[in-house]
């Protein structure tokens, strides 16, 4: 069954507006129980391209990680941005998405418009469109969730080092069963997101 493919459609409906630098946002994260919430953003160089870009959650780990070393190579500019456990207990998962979307934005200086997952971003300083199945439809918010996903994913390892009675390394903080049968045994540790209902 063929899939669909994210294009560059919307990237030069855009740049054909009067843009520049056009970066794609998404996260990673916001349905765990630990752990932070990471976007990145990426802008694709105009004369590269970069080859079976996907919505991250479609790859297998081995496919996403080729591609984030090919993103990091071949992309005009990428960054990401994060919002801790402790910053989506105190504000709540969708600021807290925003807050780390913005984060990572702002790391592109010369960002000039913003092509977003699903949603669009208060408070930000570049005009931007919400696109919905964005990762799936366009190949810098599919770029965006690759670096989102890959990033996360390492730090929920390296979390793993210090908590590693709770498999992080694994579920990467995701409600499983093994997940929450480590929960109700040890307690939450210092990344859980305490306000969530299934802690």
């Amino acid at each position: 069954m063929n899939t669909l493919s994210p294009t560059r459609t919307f990237e030069t409906k855009i740049f054909n507006a009067g843009y520049g630098s056009i970066v794609g946002v998404d996260e990673a994260g916001a349905g765990a129980l630990a752990g932070p919430v990471v976007a990145g953003a990426v802008i694709l160089h105009p004369e590269k391209q970069i080859v079976g870009l996907a919505d991250s959650k479609k790859l297998t780990s081995k496919k996403r990680d080729a591609l984030y070393s090919a993103i990091l190579q071949d992309a005009e500019s990428w960054a990401f941005g994060m919002a801790t456990a402790k910053e989506i207990m105190d504000i709540g998962i969708r600021p807290a998405n925003y807050l780390a979307m913005r984060r990572a934005i702002e790391k592109i200086k010369q960002a000039e418009y913003a092509l977003v997952d699903a949603w669009t971003i208060p408070d930000l300083h570049i005009p931007q469109e919400g696109i919905i199945h964005g990762d799936a439809l366009v190949e810098s918010i599919a770029a965006a969730s690759i670096i989102a996903k890959v990033t996360r994913d390492r730090m929920m390892i390296d979390y793993h080092e210090k908590y590693s009675k709770y498999g992080f390394d694994g579920h990467k903080g995701y409600g499983t069963k093994k997940h929450r049968a480590a929960i109700a045994k040890h307690g939450p540790c210092d990344i859980h997101r305490l306000n969530f209902s299934l802690i």
